[in-house]
């Protein structure tokens, strides 16, 4: 009896060692599998230089005349509002129903947080403690728009300038006195060598 048990100790020892050697052999393997070429790999990173290109740069230029997916802007008009270097008269595009609609979309999405849907700067993020966000309703963004009423430029006040009597900041920088008729809190245009309309 004491034989078949030395016996089957020594089948289960056996065993083991079969085991832990064919664990070893997998690892082996497993890690074989895993070298660091891929980790190592010859690469160039960004920014940096290297002697395989007779210029020096890892990045090299882009081929003439190649746009990125998404980038072609063939209409200037549409992404400046520019035409040959002036502001352009009308909408580039057709103001449909569903361009309206899709601007409105894109507004509640994007700007009511904190603009609030009346575009009085009041919205749910600010309500929750952040800065008021800018007014739309304001005469300033109005006249961003129209003009002043004797269709000069809007002069926005200079942060950080000492405020006039009337509340409205003032620059040091400008020598423009205000025009005849030129309403309280705002400054004449200042112009140069451009005449007057």
């Amino acid at each position: 009896m004491r034989g078949n048990r030395e016996q089957g100790v020594g089948n289960s020892v056996q065993k083991l060692k079969k085991l832990a050697a064919f664990g070893a052999m997998a690892a082996t393997l497993v890690l074989a599998g895993c070298r660091q070429d891929m980790q190592d790999q010859p690469k160039f990173f960004p920014q940096r230089g290297t002697d395989f290109y007779a210029d020096g740069r890892s990045v090299r230029p882009q081929v003439e005349n190649t746009v990125a997916r998404g980038q072609l802007r063939e209409n200037a008009y549409f992404y400046t509002g520019l035409i040959n270097g002036k502001e352009g008269e009308g909408m580039p595009f057709p103001a449909t129903l569903e361009v309206l609609e899709r601007g409105q979309e894109r507004y509640n999405v994007y700007c009511t947080p904190c603009h609030s849907r009346v575009g009085n700067g009041v919205g749910m993020i600010v309500q929750r403690g952040y800065m008021k966000a800018g007014n739309f309703n304001t005469v300033r963004l109005e006249t961003a728009v129209t003009g002043t009423p004797d269709n000069g430029l809007y002069v926005l006040p200079v942060p950080g300038a000492a405020p006039s009597a009337n509340g409205e900041g003032s620059t040091s920088r400008s020598n423009a006195n205000p025009a005849a008729g030129t309403p309280a809190g705002q400054r004449a245009p200042q112009q140069s060598g451009v005449p007057k309309q």
